[in-house]
């Protein structure tokens, strides 16, 4: 049965994509001054990736807590949406959710390895859904992040963990056929908070079961992980109050000094299969091979990030000449 999960994840996906298309009861994200489209879109693909996701956890493994979890967490995404919760609140669940997943899995005995995987998964968590923001892109990253986590998961014989992870890949997948610039639909919080939970526990359990080293998440995500982190932290040191909506963004940046969502879809989907068949060696080869090929991903990315940063002060400049 666990062979036929993704195939369905995704055939649920597009049908409720096309429900959600066809019917216009997803809610419209309206432009704004830190938006990157120009015209309302419906906003709530999320729904269709978690129905797929879901459907295929009940033909795999049922008892999955990190799928289950992730629901509750796409559904208070879908309250937000229309009632604005404090993020207070929301991150007291996202707190709630990690740490009950870390007990229901199997709580590390120290409590600093407890807390930093804590702390791990509610930033992963929230980075994808900073991340949402252009056509294709989060989208792509969970196709081509949980296809990552899923081949390497069957090569170390962890079956039930490989075919949901591929599960959730072919959800997005589903979702991507909307999704791919111009899109017809975005994910929305709905389904951007959930994916990024699923990275950050998948990940942690992975490593738990001795399918991966504890590195190897962090490499698969990287092209997210450190967009997000370098940008907030850079935006945490200008005082600047970090949990409000923002361009500041390298792939946001890219596109306001002129690629078009396309071209930084195909571009970033490069980075990341540069990253994930990168993660997947780092599960083939001696652990004295973890260290030089984490480093050569984040100096590969540094670099691009430095590029980044020089066209746009290039662009800053000519725009205010």
């Amino acid at each position: 049965m666990q062979f036929f999960a993704p195939a369905i994840a995704a055939a649920v996906c597009i049908g409720v994509m096309v429900i959600l298309l066809e019917n216009k009861i997803s809610p419209l994200d309206q432009p704004n001054e830190r938006s990157l489209h120009s015209k309302p879109v419906p906003r709530s693909g999320g729904i269709a990736i978690m129905a797929g996701t879901l459907v295929a956890v009940l033909m795999v493994m049922s008892h999955f807590v990190a799928a289950w979890l992730a629901a509750i967490l796409s559904a208070l995404s879908f309250i937000d949406d229309r009632h604005s919760l404090s993020a207070l609140i929301r991150l007291a669940v996202h707190f709630s959710a990690g740490a009950t997943f870390l007990v229901l899995a199997g709580a590390p005995s120290s409590i600093l390895v407890f807390l930093a995987l804590l702390f791990a998964i509610v930033w992963l968590t929230n980075l994808f859904n900073f991340m949402d923001g252009s056509d294709g892109l989060a989208g792509g990253m969970a196709v081509i992040g949980f296809g990552t986590y899923g081949i390497a998961a069957i090569l170390a014989g962890g079956n039930e963990i490989g075919f949901i992870s591929l599960s959730v890949a072919a959800a997005a997948a589903g979702f991507l056929i909307f999704n791919f610039p111009p899109a017809r639909i975005f994910m929305g919080d709905v389904g951007s908070i959930p994916l990024g939970f699923l990275a950050a526990t998948i990940g942690v359990l992975g490593w738990t079961n001795g399918l991966w080293p504890i590195s190897f998440p962090l490499v698969v995500f990287a092209p997210f992980i450190l967009d997000a982190t370098v940008t907030l932290f850079r935006r945490a040191l200008r005082k600047e109050r970090i949990w409000q909506a923002h361009r500041d963004h390298y792939y946001q940046r890219l596109v306001l000094s002129g690629w078009t969502h396309g071209r930084l879809a195909i571009a970033e989907y490069a980075i990341m299969l540069v990253c994930a068949v990168s993660a997947v060696t780092l599960t083939l080869v001696p652990r004295v091979g973890v260290v030089p090929i984490s480093l050569g991903v984040a100096l590969i990315l540094v670099a691009l990030m430095i590029m980044v940063d020089r066209r746009w002060r290039l662009f800053s400049r000519t725009d205010h000449a």
